[in-house]
This record gives C-alpha cells, sequence and structure tokens, in this order.
C-alpha cells in the first residue's frame, strides 16, 4: 500500500492497520494471530483493519467487547485493499520519481 500510495501521490487512510499475505499475482491470503493483532491495534488507536476474507471466522470467533470501536474491511485482492485505504486526497511533498535523461545508463 505504501509503494501504491508513493506512486499515486494518494495518502493512505489514517488509524488503518492491514494484515495478510499477498501473493505474487495479489491475491490476499489469510495468516494466523489476529485476535492479538486486533488487540494490539486497539491499544494503538487503530479504527479500521483491513484482512483477508478468509480470516472473517477468526474475528467472529472473539468476543464483542474486544471488537468494539473497530470496523472490519475484508479482501480478496490488493485492489480490495487499495480502494479501501487510498483516499482521494494527495500527498504533500510527493516524491518524484521521474528519471531524467542524463540519469539513465547507455
Amino acid at each position: 500500500t505504501s509503494i501504491a500510495s508513493a506512486i499515486t501521490q494518494r495518502k493512505v487512510r489514517a488509524n488503518t492497520a492491514m494484515t495478510g499475505e499477498i501473493t505474487l499475482r495479489g491475491k490476499v491470503l489469510p495468516v494466523g494471530g489476529i485476535k492479538e493483532k486486533i488487540l494490539a491495534a486497539r491499544r494503538a488507536g487503530i479504527k479500521h483493519i483491513v484482512m483477508c476474507r478468509e480470516n472473517q471466522k477468526n474475528v467472529e470467533e472473539i468476543p464483542e467487547k474486544y471488537l468494539k470501536g473497530v470496523d472490519f474491511h475484508y479482501v480478496e485482492n490488493v485492489a480490495d485493499v487499495w480502494q479501501f485505504a487510498l483516499t482521494d486526497e494527495k500527498v504533500k511533498n510527493p516524491t518524484d520519481f521521474s528519471i531524467e535523461e542524463n540519469d539513465k545508463k547507455e
């Protein structure tokens, strides 16, 4: 997501945590330790958690009192992640990725 933000110059949504494994084809895979990650995210003030749709069953096993104040966004691929996580707001002082002609190797 940070790379997508840098390239598109769009800000990443604040107070958002993400967990999951990404394949070379962009599919988001489930991971373990969901309960611990949610508890740590809440302690850190996180309001949104993005994770693999297959991890939804893990979240449903957690008592509601530990989930209060956190919105869960279940995804299947990185396009879903970017659709939620990247805002329409542009970053200030974006990195210039242009390559000058004299910087190219011959």
